[in-house]
């Protein structure tokens, strides 16, 4: 894999976004952070593509958090990047000695937010907590005592708790009733109430109006009459068509003008995607971000294999993964309801058929298993090195619908 960027969510306890973590590793890197290749691979990543492209391209406008290797801190690399963007997180296997004291201590005074990557206290880590803003910790995987002890130690300073690897909504309750207050990891991407068997009654029109579009049957005329019989609808497919995803140099300013613009595929595409924007509205709104970067990833690797008929398809496969989390309910009651293809349900439902490896692909990248990512790249026949340019494209395109 060449270069592989990814970004992970971190929230805020009232589960809105607060900043990414990047994820990053440069050419055939798989060694750890803190070693010297781990060095080249970051120093690659961070040169060619953060200052390059900037920030915003990936992480939205949103803070990042970046983690510096012992050689990166020392060479002041944090201090290229804008204060106001990045988090500088000490990795926990850099050695906490007093020449990365003293670095740490001249990014605190230039104004940058300084993070302690996996911490578990120890009396010699007091000069690095004294100017730390965040100390990350791992959760659930520390023992309780550990973590308490460490958390009464932390409560004389002034500094945030972020819990790391919070992957259920049962996890992130005890996490924020024991006082943290970020929160990393995929517990948003799972049903909340204890997977109900039937769709909440406030969704049921919203699903059967998903159901009625993605139905083979569906006509033109009848989604043109759901976006005009809209106004939310009509006004976001004007903003959609003119966001720079498109390249316009030509203002739409007329509903059908959008309509005919787009084309039967794409008309069809937007009210599914809003639609699930609706469904999803009480959700954490980085669930509905996963499933469109997902949906474009998904639809850009199909196209580069022998299924590029069946990319639209495929498409949806990305942006119904997540419908379970949504709707807090099984992807097999769901799938039931919205009248899937047998490749979409064997899929969603179960994580079997031709299509599966094109999610496995994209939520392994995500969470930079990359044993898991090339085993499945390997099976739908993509060059490695394309995942990082369509998982960039995907995210422009998530943030062109999103705008």
């Amino acid at each position: 894999m060449n270069i592989f960027i990814a970004r992970q969510p971190i929230f805020t306890k009232h589960k809105t976004l607060y900043a990414y973590e990047l994820l990053y590793r440069g050419k055939k890197e798989t060694s750890l952070p803190n070693d010297e290749s781990g060095n080249k691979a970051a120093k690659n990543v961070l040169f060619s593509e953060f200052l390059a492209e900037g920030l915003e391209s990936i992480s939205d406008s949103r803070p990042c958090f970046i983690s510096f290797t012992r050689d990166l801190l020392l060479q002041d690399i944090p201090a290229a990047f804008p204060k106001s963007q990045v988090i500088v997180e000490v990795h926990e296997n850099v050695a906490l000695t007093p020449d990365i004291l003293a670095i740490c201590r001249k990014l605190k005074d230039e104004g940058y937010t300084i993070a302690l990557d996996g911490f578990v206290y120890d009396p010699g880590m007091e000069p690095f907590v004294r100017i730390a803003d965040i100390v990350k910790m791992d959760y659930p995987t520390a023992p309780n005592k550990i973590l308490r002890e460490s958390m009464d130690r932390l409560s004389e300073h002034k500094v945030k708790l972020l819990a790391k690897k919070v992957h259920s909504y049962d996890d992130f309750a005890k996490a924020n009733r024991m006082g943290f207050t970020y929160f990393q990891g995929y517990f948003f991407c799972q049903p909340e109430k204890n997977r109900k068997a039937e769709i909440d009654s406030s969704k049921v029109s919203l699903v059967r109006l998903l159901a009625e579009i993605n139905s083979k049957t569906t006509t033109r005329q009848r989604v043109v009459e759901i976006i005009q019989g809209d106004v939310t609808l009509s006004y976001k497919i004007l903003k959609y068509i003119n966001s720079s995803y498109f390249y316009r140099l030509n203002k739409i300013d007329s509903v059908p003008h959008a309509i005919a613009y787009l084309g039967d595929v794409e008309l069809r595409r937007f009210v599914i995607l809003m639609l699930i924007s609706s469904v999803g509205s009480d959700k954490p709104s980085e669930a509905l971000r996963l499933a469109l970067v997902r949906a474009k990833m998904v639809e850009l690797l199909a196209k580069e294999t022998e299924l590029n008929n069946k990319a639209d398809e495929i498409f949806l496969l990305g942006l119904f993964s997540l419908l379970s989390a949504l709707l807090d309910t099984t992807m097999d009651k769901i799938a039931e309801q919205l009248s899937l293809s047998d490749q979409l349900k064997d899929c969603l439902v179960s994580k079997s058929g031709p299509y599966a490896p094109y999610l496995e692909v994209v939520t392994s990248y995500e969470k930079r298993d990359e044993i898991a990512c090339l085993a499945a790249v390997k099976k739908i026949d993509v060059t490695p090195g394309t995942l990082h340019q369509f998982y960039m494209e995907a995210i422009k395109f998530t943030q062109s619908v999103l705008a």
